[in-house]
């Protein structure tokens, strides 16, 4: 959406001297310009505002094409406001729309940084259970259980609680007891160097990945080191886990390690190595998930569980671990995960209503193919959600009314890794619309300055309102019964006329009824008919100790 005003005093250009050109632009830098213009930035003016801010972060507005917060955009944007506007003059107002990393509007921070409590096995209600049964209700115990497991919550604290949820009544078998999915995370292990400069573990959005291949074979030893696993409660367990090995000369040269006494330092501990009967041939990048290893010799220990990968001059394999669990007699089945939010409120956890994480079942629902988000379970620049989420929503919600609101929270691949984003999205006219975030600027003394004005045009039932409450109010009843009988504010300077300091009484009388809860320092330009010099005139006022002042006049 684009509104353009402008108000341009022309004085007459002379085509003299040898330059016209020259003259003409001097004109016009010498010309009084007032704009009022709304727009919403482009990938292009991304990019000018990384010029413009080298010295900030100028990768940042390039890759995302959004800003970290508000606080971002009001630094960044009065500069590119003046390049685009160099004529432009006191007075002159812009709205721009942009977007914000986190999510639109700025509230959609709170969901996207929210703090995640993932269920463990002893919050379900059945035990050995890791997951809700059909028939039992998570909102029944989901209060409860953050009671328990969160200490100390900050008021306002934002939590996302993520559990799982049988399909069909689950069966008695091998159930996890400990899971790590490595999708896009190292699930809190941690490097440890033992040789070598190169950064050989890493982590992609299927798996981790062990490589000493960096243009060629270079010789390296890392670790990579589990978080410590508390097995103190567990008996019979069970070993699984799903990697791929390719490149492999001397598969020996990886291993899978276990210890008891793990206290940070891997040349210390004393290591056991797990030897899989089912494991990689070492030649080719498809997943082979392992047997279930009997580690029943670890029942009631606290252990560490480490990767170690070695490379060499002539071998560096390449080592693809997509997820391990630890198993043990209990309760199995089908799940699915969701999440659902909470707020941290006058001593108890509340559900935020209309807040929504995607689920792996709803990104498949919108495509699995290459190029759709069930993909990889997330959105990117090239498979952007405002192209899927519209028409997921409208089967979701077939009887949204207007004005319903929702936000979506979805995982989001960008620049190698994926993020956690969200957006506030809106059903109007039949149809699910994003939000887009938004600041107003002024020029203001000759700088682009954040302005927080809005701008109204009065109507009939405004003049009745002002000329009904300040008929009787002294100084005001001639001025107040010319308005009630023509509908316009006398600016004559005659008798009945309304002076500028009864203006800003009038201007109050508007604004109290049609803002109400105006908070302090909100600011209006209020456009209203007049009868004088123009038949238009626009009135400035800021709510300052809870009355409405035009600036201008004396106090």
């Amino acid at each position: 959406m684009k509104k353009l005003i402008y108000l341009l005093t022309f004085i007459g250009i002379a085509f003299t001297g040898c330059n016209p050109v020259e003259d003409i632009n001097n004109s016009i830098e010498n010309e009084v310009v007032v704009g009022v213009e709304e727009f919403t930035l482009t990938t292009e003016d991304y990019a000018n505002i990384v010029e413009q801010g080298e010295d900030e972060e100028p990768d940042y507005y390039e890759t995302f094409d959004a800003f970290s917060d508000t606080d971002d955009a009001k630094l960044m944007l009065p500069g590119f406001l003046s390049d685009r506007y160099p004529f432009w003059g006191e007075g002159s107002s812009v709205t721009v729309n942009f977007n914000l990393f986190d999510g639109n509007p700025e509230d959609a921070s709170a969901f996207t940084n929210a703090t995640i409590y993932e269920l463990m096995t002893e919050d379900y209600p059945t035990a050995a259970s890791n997951a809700f049964f059909p028939n039992e209700d998570p909102m029944d115990f989901l209060e409860d259980i953050l009671d328990t497991q969160i200490s100390s919550p900050m008021e306002g604290q934002i939590v996302r609680a993520e559990f799982n949820q049988f399909i069909n009544e689950p069966t008695v078998g091998l159930a996890p007891a400990v899971e790590f999915d490595f999708a896009d995370s190292f699930e809190g292990w941690t490097v440890e160097e033992e040789f070598g400069d190169n950064e050989v573990w890493t982590s992609d959005i299927e798996f981790i990945q062990g490589n000493g291949f960096f243009g060629g074979q270079i010789a390296n030893i890392e670790w990579l080191v589990s978080p410590e696993i508390d097995l103190t409660q567990e008996s019979d367990l069970r070993f699984q886990i799903n990697q791929a090995i390719r490149f492999a000369s001397d598969i020996s040269l990886l291993k899978i390690l276990v210890a008891t006494d793990y206290t940070g330092d891997v040349a210390t501990a004393d290591w056991a190595e797990i030897d899989l009967a089912t494991a990689p041939a070492g030649n080719s990048d498809t997943l082979v998930l392992s047997e279930d290893f009997d580690f029943s010799a670890y029942d009631g220990e606290t252990i560490n569980i480490a990767f170690k990968y070695e490379s060499t001059d002539s071998d560096a394999a390449r080592w693809r671990i997509a997820s391990l669990v630890l198993k043990t007699i209990g309760i199995s089945g089908d799940t699915v995960t969701e999440s659902v939010y909470f707020r941290y409120s006058g001593g108890s956890w509340d559900v935020v209503e209309n807040v929504y994480y995607l689920t792996a079942a709803d990104y498949d629902s919108m495509g699995e193919e290459s190029g759709q988000p069930g993909r990889f379970d997330n959105f990117s620049n090239s498979v952007a959600p405002e192209n899927y989420l519209p028409q997921f929503l409208s089967l979701q919600y077939p009887f949204a009314q207007d004005e319903d609101e929702i936000f979506i929270v979805y995982r989001f691949f960008v620049d190698g890794s994926t993020v956690i984003k969200s957006n506030l999205y809106t059903f109007n006219n039949g149809e699910w619309s994003p939000k887009t975030s938004s600041l107003q600027f002024e020029y203001e003394n000759g700088v682009w300055v954040p302005d927080n004005t809005i701008r109204y045009t009065m109507v009939g039932s405004d003049y009745d309102l002002v000329a009904t409450t300040l008929m009787d109010v002294e100084g005001f009843s001639a001025a107040a019964g010319n308005l009630a009988n023509f509908g316009n504010f006398n600016r004559t300077g005659s008798a009945s006329a309304w002076s500028d300091e009864m203006m800003e009484r009038a201007m109050g009388v508007v604004l109290d009824n049609l803002d109400p809860n105006a908070e302090e320092g909100q600011k209006y330009a209020v456009t209203a008919n007049t009868f004088g010099a123009s038949s238009t005139e626009e009135f400035r006022v800021i709510k300052m100790e809870g009355e409405w002042i035009d600036p201008t006049l004396p106090e």
